[in-house]
């Protein structure tokens, strides 16, 4: 399983850290060759990242849609591949950001299909666009934090 630098929230923001979805070598897919143009991996807490992904299919006009989706084996945590060097600047708290750098990924001549129990694909690369857009994701995560509170206050 690889995975490199994570960036999270600020201890002082008293934001739990998220655990990066492992990224398992011939699971996640490189969108280009160079390990410079690899995607990076936001991960966020399962609920939310469902909701998440959501409300970004019902806002078609968002900036080119949702982008490839990981879940993780247990199911608690989904990760959303984004453009190379999102990390750099990510600090939104309860999710964390992973810098992949191109390990243990490629596309189109693997089988990415999971298996029981696996990492593996909520929305694999060939059904969706490339990468999904920081800042619609990060719109969409804000978005679904506020709907679960909301839910979760109506209890």
């Amino acid at each position: 399983m690889e995975s490199t630098g994570m960036n999270t929230a600020p201890a002082s923001s008293g934001a739990t850290p998220v655990p990066a979805v492992a990224v398992a070598p011939g699971v996640v897919a490189a969108l280009v060759a160079a390990p410079a143009q690899a995607p990076d991996l936001v991960t966020v807490p399962a609920r939310q990242g469902l909701e998440a992904v959501d409300i970004i299919r019902r806002a078609a006009s968002l900036a080119g849609g949702v982008g490839p989706v990981l879940h993780d084996g247990s199911g608690d945590t989904l990760g959303f591949l984004v453009p190379p060097g999102t990390a750099d600047a990510w600090d939104l708290p309860g999710s964390a950001c992973t810098q992949t750098n191109g390990r243990g990924m490629r596309f189109g001549d693997v089988d990415v299909s999971p298996t029981a129990g696996d990492t593996g694909w909520l929305l694999p690369p060939e059904a969706v666009g490339p990468v999904t857009d920081p800042d619609v994701l990060r719109a969409a995560l804000g978005e679904a934090a506020r709907l679960i509170e909301a839910a979760d206050n109506c209890r």
